[in-house]
């Protein structure tokens, strides 16, 4: 990690203090556990501070190779995943998933509800690769209550921690979508499918080819599916969102997530959401994005794909879509990535092209070209939605910017 002084890569010192002083109230206002904030400019770190606790029970302070769950901040790594044998000609974006997992060509449509209970169709046109990669696959999570189709996710073999990544892939494949494929934006399972396609067409374990071709080159050494026995001490407690007083209490599972053990080994690593990692370690990630897609000599995707991967995919049909209680406007998706295409409807300080995405215990990284910033955000809150903790970290980072 390469550090320099925020005004030789024309930031503040004294503007830039301000995240500090904003992330440590939340902490004395028992609105978080505890935080990292990392800024890095032109590929110096110039920010990276920590507060608070990773278990506030036992008063063990966040430390700099703390142990966090990213949840869907795995979603990038998996698609670059994906995208790097799409540049060994491996597959087409067009190509249809049931090329490689057959099930999905069997796969109906959800058409709504009539007097005969649910309407089921057949696909228009087959679900595809690429819609797999922007979330327009027609597939769900089992987070919302607004089709019968949540319920049947709920219960459904996704939820089994007992099962390979093979069968849970496969047996998702019997359920309805929710929308036809290509017609509508739906955060779903869709980078789980991801996953399971680069084992499929690398012929290699999902989490072997993720150590073989990303965590090892970029020197992503804590990053992985489970917390082995020697690092536990770094994993951080996991806690929720009090909605009545915005305070928070350790997560004892909810109908969206369970409650998952990550010091046992997993037999499903799974691509939406499953790794743990750590500032530094995501870093890492993040500066090879920055850097088009390099890091310190490793070549991890090249630079067009790259682009490709950043740039918005979306119709206008498409957007607004809403993720919890936020509707997203100024924002489309790319390949694996929400990208900014109008900073002024965004809601918050932004720039034209910027790429991001954050995982459920409210972590967030983003990537600003533009600007030549990365920003990672570290913590441990599930259902985060009235805390704006993300948006005052990107106000106070963009304040600090004085060339």
């Amino acid at each position: 990690m390469q550090t320099a002084t925020p005004e030789s890569v024309g930031m503040s010192s004294e503007r830039l203090n301000h995240i500090t002083t904003k992330m440590q109230e939340y902490v004395d206002n028992k609105n978080a556990p505890g935080f990292t904030t990392l800024v890095a400019r032109k590929g110096q770190v110039v920010h990276y501070e920590l507060c608070g606790y990773r278990d506030v029970e036992e008063e063990l302070p966040v430390e700099k190779d703390t142990i966090f769950r990213i949840y869907s901040m795995t979603k990038p790594i998996t698609s670059i995943a994906l995208m790097q044998l799409y540049e060994q000609g491996k597959f087409q974006l067009y190509d249809p998933v049931k090329k490689y997992i057959p099930e999905f060509g069997k796969t109906k449509v959800f058409a709504g509800t009539g007097i005969m209970g649910n309407e089921i169709v057949e696909q228009d046109s087959p679900m595809t690769i690429h819609h797999l990669l922007t979330h327009t696959a027609g597939l769900t999570y089992g987070f919302f209550y607004d089709n019968p189709i949540e319920e049947m996710y709920r219960k459904s073999i996704f939820r089994n921690p007992d099962v390979t990544l093979e069968e849970k892939i496969k047996g998702m494949a019997q359920y309805p979508l929710i929308a036809q494929p290509g017609t509508k934006w739906n955060y779903s399972i869709a980078t789980d499918v991801c996953g399971y396609l680069v084992e499929v067409i690398s012929g290699m374990p999902f989490a072997d080819y993720l150590q073989t071709n990303i965590f090892d080159p970029l020197g992503m050494v804590d990053t992985a599916f489970h917390v082995t026995e020697d690092k536990v001490d770094r994993f951080a407690q996991l806690y929720q969102s009090n909605f009545m007083d915005g305070s928070f209490h350790v997560f004892m599972g909810s109908p969206h997530i369970p409650v998952k053990d990550y010091t046992k080994p997993t037999r499903t690593p799974g691509g939406g959401g499953g790794l743990t990692s750590t500032t530094e370690d995501y870093l890492n990630f993040c500066l090879m994005l920055l850097n088009q897609g390099e890091y310190n000599g490793a070549r991890i995707i090249g630079r067009k794909t790259l682009q490709y991967m950043t740039t918005n995919h979306l119709r206008p049909e498409h957007i607004p879509f809403i993720l919890g209680t936020k509707v997203y406007h100024g924002e489309g998706f790319g390949l694996g990535f929400s990208v900014i295409t109008d900073p002024a409807h965004s809601g918050v300080i932004n720039s034209v092209g910027t790429y991001e995405w954050g995982g459920a215990a409210s972590t967030k990284f983003w990537v600003d070209p533009q600007e030549e910033i990365v920003c990672v955000l570290m913590t441990q809150l599930m259902d985060n939605y009235t805390i704006p903790f993300q948006d005052d970290f990107r106000v106070l980072t963009y304040q600090a910017l004085v060339d």
